[in-house]
C-alpha cells in the first residue's frame, strides 16, 4: 500500500490487550489457555461471558482464525485451492470486521484483486493498518 503504519505499534497491541481481556474473561469459567482452544461452536456458545461487543468480535477473529489455517492446510493437503482461495476471503473480511486491521487501502487491494478473473482468493498480510496484501491464482 506504501502506506506509513505510523500508529500500527499502538493499535496492534490494543488488540492484544482486546484479546487477552477477552480470554481472562471466558477463563472465569473455561479450562483454557487461549483463545486457540476453542473451535467456532464452542466459542459460540460461550460469548455471552465475554459481554462486551468490541471483545467479542477481537476474539471471534482469533478463534475463527485459528480454524481457518487447520482448515487451510486441510484443503492445501487435498489440492482444494478453491476452498483454500475462498479461506483467505474469509480471513480478510474478518481482519476488515471483527478484527479492524485493514484500512481503506488494504481493503481496495484486496477488493480489486478479489474481482480479477483467476483470482481464488486474496487478504491482507502483516500485521495490518497498511502493508502487503497477497493473492492466489
Amino acid at each position: 500500500t506504501n502506506k506509513r503504519r505510523e500508529l500500527a505499534d499502538s493499535k496492534y497491541n490494543e488488540r492484544r490487550s482486546e484479546c487477552e481481556e477477552a480470554l481472562a474473561r471466558l477463563q472465569k469459567t473455561l479450562p483454557i489457555s487461549s483463545l486457540g482452544d476453542l473451535d467456532e461452536e464452542e466459542f459460540e456458545s460461550t460469548i455471552d461471558q465475554i459481554g462486551d461487543d468490541t471483545l467479542i468480535r477481537r476474539a471471534r477473529h482469533a478463534v475463527y482464525e485459528n480454524q481457518r489455517t487447520l482448515k487451510a492446510k486441510a484443503e492445501l493437503e487435498a489440492g482444494n485451492l478453491e476452498a483454500f482461495g475462498q479461506l483467505l476471503n474469509d480471513s480478510h473480511h474478518s481482519l476488515r470486521y471483527d478484527y479492524e486491521v485493514t484500512g481503506i487501502e488494504l481493503d481496495t487491494l484486496v477488493d480489486a484483486a478479489q474481482k480479477q478473473e483467476g483470482v481464488l482468493g486474496a487478504r491482507m498480510t502483516g500485521a495490518g493498518f497498511g502493508g502487503c496484501a497477497i493473492a492466489l491464482v
